[in-house]
């Protein structure tokens, strides 16, 4: 055996760098994904949600009630978006989730103030992730001692130092007792979908061409049409396993409450398997190996994981990673699995967040048939 060679070993290191620098797509990978951590890291999540968007349902209008409204306008935990005289469409919002909070100042809250009694601020909060709104509920529950202190004078005077004027009531809904099984396993539905989905199908045309079948499969007297639903109609069916699956563990070991249809979660689930699987089939006509492929899939998972709303407060987020977040089928599929199991939504409640992902499907699926390459090249 020859001696080491320091010339060989130079000639080798030459080799692989050259090697790496015509990876141009693993390289921009390796830069890329690092960069991507630390600004979703840095930037996008937050632990501490601000401005969550709070609906009022006024039945006393009137001095007080002002008062309580403008407190809550200052608070930065709140985003005002809806004032009602209807306790069932502040309920409506709250179902639909388009507002995390619905406080409700009943009839006569003016007049038991006046009375000396306590009257009841009713606070209804959506609990589907526990952690979501826990400083808004404490900053909401300080307005008892706070939010009447300029209106408690004259008369009133005495109420400003005895027991707060009203006592705040808080009914944690569709996650009573803030369970976190509740909110992260129907959440793990929409992360593994997305990974599984995502790389078997992004592994189907780079696998042809790594075993030099690709030739052969555009000799195929089939249209780029028929070969992409080919390749997808078979990985539909292993994520209708999956899901099955995943939703029986759910059921029987985490217990998680099965409220809505499990029909409509049905349709939601097609729609949203096909979304991933189109996004791995266009990854697929970029990638040249297994390897990019791969990466790939880990750069579309990442965002995915983060900007959904799934293990961070979508809330919290700034609003630049929010409009992210709002393209990811993802962060709708998240929406609608928890809104059908645990608030028993219908088709009018999930429509906002389904007619999106139908929308993801087809512009993945037609980005894909153009970046279907008929040659070798």
């Amino acid at each position: 055996m020859s001696s080491f060679s320091l010339s060989r070993l130079a000639a080798m290191l030459a080799k692989e760098f050259l090697q790496m620098r015509r990876d141009r797509l693993t390289l921009g990978m390796i830069v890329g994904v690092p960069v991507m951590q630390l600004f979703l890291f840095g930037f996008a999540i937050n632990l501490n949600p601000k401005a969550l968007p709070t609906a009022i349902s006024i039945d006393d209008p009137g001095t007080f009630s002002n008062s309580i409204v403008a407190a809550l306008e200052n608070s930065s935990y709140l985003d005002v978006i809806r004032e009602t005289k209807s306790p069932q469409e502040a309920r409506r919002l709250l179902d639909e989730g388009k507002v995390l909070f619905v406080v409700e100042i009943p009839e006569n809250f003016s007049r038991d103030i006046v009375r000396g009694a306590q009257p009841d601020l009713v606070v209804e909060t959506d609990a589907t992730d526990p952690a979501a709104g826990s400083y808004a509920l404490a900053a909401i529950n300080s307005l008892a001692t706070t939010a009447l202190r300029d209106d408690l004078v004259g008369p009133l005077a005495a109420r400003a130092q005895g027991p707060p004027p009203f006592n705040v009531v808080s009914h944690l809904l569709y996650n009573p007792e803030s369970i976190t099984q509740y909110n992260i396993i129907p959440g793990l539905l929409a992360v593994i979908l997305t990974m599984t989905m995502v790389l078997m199908t992004c592994l189907s045309l780079t696998r042809e061409r790594e075993r030099g079948t690709y030739e052969n499969l555009l000799a195929m007297p089939a249209t780029p049409l028929e070969i992409m639903i080919g390749k997808i109609t078979p990985n539909i069916m292993i994520g209708a396993v999956q899901s099955t699956i995943i939703l029986l563990v759910a059921k029987f070991v985490f217990n998680v409450p099965m409220i809505g249809s499990f029909g409509l979660l049905a349709v939601a689930l097609a729609f949203y398997i096909t979304a991933n699987l189109a996004v791995g089939y266009t990854f697929s006509t970029i990638a040249q190996n297994q390897l990019q492929a791969m990466q790939m899939t880990m750069f579309f998972l990442l965002p995915a994981i983060l900007l959904s709303g799934f293990a961070f407060p979508f809330e919290g987020m700034p609003v630049w990673a929010q409009w992210i977040g709002e393209v990811l089928p993802a962060t709708h599929f998240l929406r609608i699995v928890r809104g059908i199991l645990l608030k028993g939504n219908g088709f009018g409640e999930i429509w906002p967040n389904l007619w999106p992902l139908i929308l993801f499907m087809f512009v993945a699926g037609s980005f894909a048939l153009a970046r279907f390459r008929r040659t070798l090249d």
